[in-house]
């Protein structure tokens, strides 16, 4: 035990000071103002160890995501592709429309060729996902359990990846966003800690993104009213009438609900550039200045550009119709071939602008989203939790120290510097990983205070035992740190396994406990017997051979 002492002792301060220094200074070269006052030591803490939304503040939201809207798009797209393959082969048909969000039926008027319609139809649909039955002139093709499931599990999955880039891009710290509830809830937990704004954030969240660019139909022709305008349009499958609507996108009612003095165009079906096109999008002031003299300026990818220059170098003098979730934000006069860049009006305010280009940046969402739950934690409630939890957990360790004192006399100084050096561990710990601290977090902390002195008390009563026997100074702690240590690893191995299950199956509060408890458990294994254990050995070595020991 005696031996080593140096090497043992360097160790252990190269640890405590690398784990005050990150605490202290982070990932980062010291300046001298860090140490120019405690508040300011108290400041780079706090920017160091992150805090969850139980004690920063925030806001928790259930998401649900209408997967079957997802699926619903893909029949409606079948449907209509089925049209163009049967005009293609000359089989005359009735109709063809999506029946569910599994189902699409194709009507002929001419049943003679219905078994060549559907085994064309499901060719193309594709064999490995849909069926297809025959009743009567009708074709019914029904898309496959398995791959419906796979659909919308995909659908929650891309939900989850733009609502992750739409946060990232509000500068969120440290937010949780995951699965939530049974598998088959298609559900999506989201806890934004310290969000300063949180309707800006949630209206941004959900907002659709469905931009395409299509051809005005004919002459520039407002018409006064949807059924003027459906009049206009009957007959034709290749246009529909739309809502013109140049006002800010915040506050608009649906596209399909008619506005008192809103005019309607007519717009070509296919259109020329969608939104996967673009590769860029951002808010940018108009030339008069004002508030609401705002645009989003977009940038299409390579593929998107060629497409869109060939088309506008064909249709000079014609209108552009900007279609923004189903609404036409302006139409303007092709003046000539643009390629790559194009910009949308439409009276936005500087914070409207900048949304919808975030929106516009982030992509589509495959269905869409409503709020099922919302929860806001006031940051002042938060604080609150900090003072208590630090309260607790000062007086815990206080009250330890009294009763090792007490009982152990001045070994329990050991004990209290080793609990010491383990919370500097695991404050370290927290902030090297930027793992993020939780009001169940600090129970993690009390509690591994509370393993860590019971550690060092079956070490200690180990050695008691060791010296009632007779046993020699030197020998009963070697001894006692050996018959302690196996039972030191049991118990912390069986409670870190079970944190690790917490930690998998567990939502971001119980992750939070479950992280601090393990790292607390390992920092423990540190201090209670490699740290303890050279203490024992420095304090023997003053002496060549030590008669008593206070124990």
């Amino acid at each position: 035990m005696r031996k080593n002492l140096l090497p043992r002792v360097i160790t252990i301060l190269l640890v405590t000071l690398g784990c005050l220094y990150i605490t202290l200074i982070g990932w980062r070269a010291p300046v001298g103002a860090d140490f120019k006052s405690f508040a300011k030591i108290k400041e780079n803490v706090a920017g160091n160890i992150k805090l969850g939304l139980d004690l920063k503040g925030g806001s928790h939201l259930v998401l649900q995501v209408m997967v079957d809207e997802a699926l619903k798009k893909i029949a409606d797209d079948n449907a209509e592709k089925s049209k163009t393959v049967l005009q293609k082969l000359a089989i005359p048909m009735k109709e063809a429309k999506a029946l569910t969000a599994t189902q699409v039926v194709v009507t002929l008027t001419d049943a003679t060729r219905i078994t060549e319609a559907r085994d064309k139809l499901l060719e193309d649909f594709g064999k490995g996902e849909w069926t297809a039955s025959i009743n009567g002139s009708d074709v019914v093709f029904t898309m496959k359990e398995n791959v419906a499931r796979e659909y919308r599990k995909r659908a929650v999955d891309q939900a989850m990846n733009i609502i992750e880039n739409r946060i990232n891009s509000f500068g969120v710290t440290e937010p949780t966003i995951q699965t939530y509830g049974a598998e088959n809830s298609y559900q999506i937990l989201l806890q934004l800690p310290g969000v300063d704004d949180p309707e800006r954030v949630k209206r941004t969240l959900v907002l659709e993104s469905n931009l395409e660019l299509r051809s005005v139909d004919g002459p520039y022709r407002p018409y006064g009213s949807p059924e003027e305008a459906k009049a206009a349009a009957a007959g034709r499958a290749d246009v529909e009438p739309l809502p013109l609507d140049e006002r800010d996108e915040e506050g608009a009612e649906a596209a399909t609900t008619p506005q008192p003095g809103m005019s309607y165009l007519l717009i070509t079906k296919a259109p020329v550039i969608v939104g996967r096109d673009l590769r860029d999008a951002f808010a940018a002031q108009g030339q008069v200045g004002d508030e609401g003299d705002y645009r989003i300026v977009f940038k299409l990818k390579d593929d998107g550009a060629k497409k869109f220059g060939d088309w506008t170098s064909k249709n000079i003098g014609k209108n552009l119709a900007i279609v923004l979730n189903g609404r036409v934000k302006s139409a303007p006069t092709i003046r000539g071939e643009i390629r790559d860049t194009g910009e949308i009006t439409g009276n936005f305010s500087k914070q409207s602008a900048e949304d919808l280009a975030l929106v516009l940046r982030s992509g589509a969402l495959p269905a869409r989203v409503i709020y099922l739950e919302e929860r806001t934690v006031g940051p002042s409630l938060g604080a609150d939790s900090i003072r208590q939890g630090v309260a607790a957990s000062v007086a815990g360790i206080v009250f330890i120290m009294f009763f090792m004192i007490f009982y152990y006399r001045i070994s329990g100084l050991n004990a209290i510097i080793s609990l010491v050096l383990n919370l500097v561990m695991l404050i370290a710990s927290l902030a090297m990983f930027s793992a993020t601290l939780t009001l169940p977090g600090i129970a993690g902390v009390i509690l591994t205070i509370g393993m860590a002195v019971d550690s060092n008390v079956l070490i200690f009563e180990r050695i008691r035992d060791e010296l009632r026997l007779g046993k020699a100074v030197v020998s009963a702690v070697e001894l006692g740190f050996d018959k302690a240590f196996v039972t030191i690893i049991d118990t912390h191995v069986t409670t870190i396994v079970s944190s690790i299950i917490l930690f998998i199956f567990g939502t971001g509060p119980i992750r939070g406990f479950a992280i601090t408890l393990i790292v607390g458990l390992l920092a423990n294994l540190f201090t209670a017997t490699f740290v303890s254990k050279t203490m024992f050995g420095y304090t023997l070595s003053r002496t060549e051979r030590p008669t008593s020991l206070s124990i």
